[in-house]
């Protein structure tokens, strides 16, 4: 009577570590939901003054709500965000206020979602925005 290829003790090892391996692989490629909110919140602090800077608007926009945050690692650490920002009450070079309050005029709202992806090596506090699109929200 024959016990099949799981009655062989090596095989069922080498099986097992084949699925420990994959596992393995399957746990760290790719972008994973972030469970950092002190990270994430330098992240998007980063992104709003790049923004902000690169902006021509003549109000400062904030982060209005976070829509999605992903992180990978890699030599530092990558952060996939969506975001919906908003026009602010503030003026660009009246306040350096990240909790301005939103625009509350109908015809002075402004609403965008953005998607963007920071590198980041927190440790050294380095930040470097490489990939950003906005569209209208």
């Amino acid at each position: 009577m024959r016990a099949g290829p799981w009655g062989n003790p090596l095989l069922l090892l080498l099986a097992l570590a084949l699925v420990a391996r994959l596992g393995q692989l399957q746990q760290w490629s790719g972008f994973q939901e972030s469970t950092s909110p002190k990270n994430v919140n330098s992240t998007l602090t980063f992104f709003m003054e790049t923004y902000n800077n690169n902006s021509d608007d003549s109000y400062l926009f904030r982060v209005d709500q976070l829509l999605q945050s992903q992180v990978q690692l890699t030599t530092g650490v990558e952060y996939l965000v969506t975001v919906k920002i908003s026009r602010t009450k503030c003026k660009r070079n009246s306040t350096n206020n990240p909790w301005c309050p939103i625009q509350s005029k109908k015809k002075l709202q402004k609403s965008f979602i953005c998607d963007f992806l920071v590198y980041t090596v927190p440790w050294m506090n380095r930040y470097q925005l490489w990939n950003n699109s906005c569209l209208d929200a």
